[in-house]
């Protein structure tokens, strides 16, 4: 009967709250991570691709990401509760116990390291172990407190994906990969800013020194507009270094200005709704720019060679 009662208790408890967990994973920004890191394990495969390494990478590196995630949630929830996009995560609301979370987090750690130690390579793992204390403890915990440049730094951290791609296939840094880190790198500001100008009201509440908070609105969306033109040269890196055709660079050069057309508007014809419009204009950008990469890669430059 006690084990009845203890199997009918655990699984209660699963079905009220395993939503509340799926949402401190982040389960949308790691998506996007995994999109990234999928590229970088196809642009980087030679011959025939290893399916099995891709499925079992792709996992271990979601794993990775999704553990850095609810770590991020745990240390963020006074900030959490003092902003409305925010206020109702799960472990504000109360829906899960700080305690669980980390027990949590550390069970996604610790089965992403075996997966990636056991079935990929040691170089994998140790790179997704220093994305997951660069994002969850260097950057939540430090910079994004102590520099209004907090998203530049910690974007080092997300632009990482895309190496695990690479080393999962080669178990080595490639000179690709670099330039595939430099795009997401360059891309971050860009992105995020949008969304911090967005939520500035929030970020003063909460007295975290975001870009807009401590420098102004108008200061921020020139780095935007700066950051985008950057990032328009950057993106036709991998066609001047031959990695890709000059469809890939139609590609980048179309989506570059259209995300930079949303970034001048945001400067010079900006509404209510522009900052947050911006921000999700950068995230179809990088989603298609990297669709274009491999897509580019798999049908003319295998085709050309």
């Amino acid at each position: 009967m006690n084990h009845y009662v203890k199997t009918a208790f655990f699984d209660n408890y699963m079905t009220q709250h395993y939503r509340h967990y799926i949402v401190l994973c982040k389960p949308k920004v790691v998506m996007l991570l995994l999109v990234t890191a999928l590229v970088g394990m196809l642009l980087a495969s030679t011959g025939d691709i290893k399916i099995d390494v891709i499925i079992i990478a792709t996992i271990g590196i979601g794993l990775a990401a999704s553990s850095a995630a609810v770590i991020n949630h745990v240390i963020d929830i006074k900030i959490d509760a003092q902003m409305k996009r925010t206020e109702r995560r799960p472990l504000v609301a109360g829906a899960i116990k700080k305690n669980h979370a980390l027990i949590f987090s550390f069970i996604l750690a610790s089965l992403a390291m075996w997966l990636l130690v056991v079935y990929v390579n040691v170089l994998t793992a140790m790179l997704s172990l220093a994305g997951l204390v660069g994002y969850a403890f260097i950057y939540t915990l430090f910079l994004k407190h102590s520099t209004p440049q907090n998203i530049v730094f910690g974007g080092i951290s997300g632009a990482l994906p895309p190496l695990l791609g690479w080393t999962s296939m080669t178990n080595s840094v490639g000179f690709e990969a670099i330039l595939l880190m430099l795009i997401i790198f360059i891309w971050t500001p860009a992105h995020f800013w949008p969304l911090a100008i967005d939520r500035v009201e929030d970020y003063k509440k909460a007295k975290v020194p975001m870009l807009p908070v401590t420098h102004g609105i108008e200061h921020t969306k020139n780095y935007i507009v700066a950051y985008t033109v950057v990032l328009i040269f950057v993106s036709v890196l991998p066609y001047v270094f031959a990695m890709n055709t000059i469809g890939y660079l139609i590609c980048a050069l179309l989506l570059g200005f259209w995300f930079l057309f949303y970034s001048l508007k945001l400067k010079f014809a900006s509404t209510a709704k522009t900052a947050i419009k911006t921000f999700y204009v950068s995230i179809v950008y990088l989603f298609l720019l990297f669709i274009a990469l491999v897509v580019d890669h798999v049908i003319f430059t295998d085709i050309l060679s």
